[in-house]
């Protein structure tokens, strides 16, 4: 069983963080979940890991601000670049030593560009490898919710409206009975050709946890991030970008940008798959995952092998 870890920030936030594996793991996987979801979508990852590597691996997943059981925050914080903040402060107080790989998913992936950005010694003293699954380095750029880019434009003004106006909403949470009565609505957005019936169950109870204000409040910040040429600074580092040509938020030119700036990125493309990557396709997902932390884990163990 994780272990169970709150870890509080300087603006008296309280992050629900799980933690598995020893504390002296030599690399630490950091799990960051996606936009209204919290840190039960890597379940099928965090299953994978146990059995995936021969060697001692820390795990690591959190509810972001606003989401899951951590607490909810002042509506100004509710952006990507304190996001990218919030996660150094968990860095610090889980994983203080040993190398790290971030792997996220949508505004994890996202959340995971500002902190190299915002933080860049912190940044390159701890990362040994990357992971994005279905997220973008250009905000809203590319998404059209596979429709006209007409309709697109009505869809997106209305999104941004409706997003201001849940932002005020405070800490209030979304009713279920509403959540039952869009569940149509969130596997058509979220989801491709498949999808488990215990999935869509599990992203509905996730977005009824999520907080109405981190719902709205981060939408403009998740929209005008651009950090591309954050990423252009990372090429050393091994990497890999996964989306499914199904994903109405972050569609497969999100992922070939960020391979682009990544040149050495393992992308892969997921056939009839939308937004949830981790729960529509997780044999792709671990696959990618178990192949950078491969890397990683081979890496250090060469630092550490005397010169014969």
């Amino acid at each position: 069983m994780p272990e169970q870890v709150e870890v509080r920030l300087p603006d008296d936030v309280r992050l629900h963080v799980e933690v598995t594996g020893p504390a002296d793991a030599g690399v630490t996987v950091v799990l960051l979940h996606g936009w209204t979801l919290d840190g039960r979508s890597w379940h099928r990852q965090l299953a994978a890991l146990r059995d995936a590597v021969a060697e001692p691996v820390r795990v690591v997943s959190y509810d972001a601000r606003g989401h899951g059981q951590s607490s909810c925050m002042a509506l100004p914080t509710a952006t990507l670049a304190q996001l990218g903040d919030d996660l150094a402060v968990v860095l610090d107080a889980v994983a203080p030593t040993g190398r790290i790989v971030l792997v996220g998913h949508s505004m994890g992936g996202m959340t995971i560009m500002e902190y190299a950005h915002r933080h860049p010694g912190h940044f390159a003293a701890r990362t040994a490898g990357l992971v994005f699954v279905s997220t973008t380095a250009e905000g809203h750029t590319h998404t059209a919710y596979g429709l006209s880019p007409r309709i697109a434009r009505l869809i997106r003004l209305a999104e941004t409206t409706g997003a201001g106006v849940l932002a005020r909403c405070g800490s209030w949470r979304p009713p279920h009975a509403l959540l039952r009565a869009l569940r149509p609505s969130i596997r058509w957005m979220l989801f491709g050709d498949r999808c488990d019936p215990a999935d869509i169950r599990l992203v509905t109870s996730a977005v009824a946890r999520a907080s109405l204000r981190s719902i709205g409040g981060f939408r403009a910040s998740i929209g005008a991030q651009h950090r591309l040429d954050t990423l252009a600074k990372l090429t050393h580092l091994p990497a890999a970008a996964l989306v499914g040509d199904r994903d109405r938020l972050t569609p497969p030119p999100c992922a070939e940008s960020i391979a682009a700036a990544l040149p050495a990125t393992d992308l892969t493309v997921c056939p009839g798959a939308g937004h949830m990557l981790m729960m529509e396709r997780p044999e792709a997902v671990n696959a990618a995952l178990v192949g950078v932390l491969r890397q990683v884990l081979t890496s250090a163990r060469g630092r550490l092998t005397p010169a014969g």
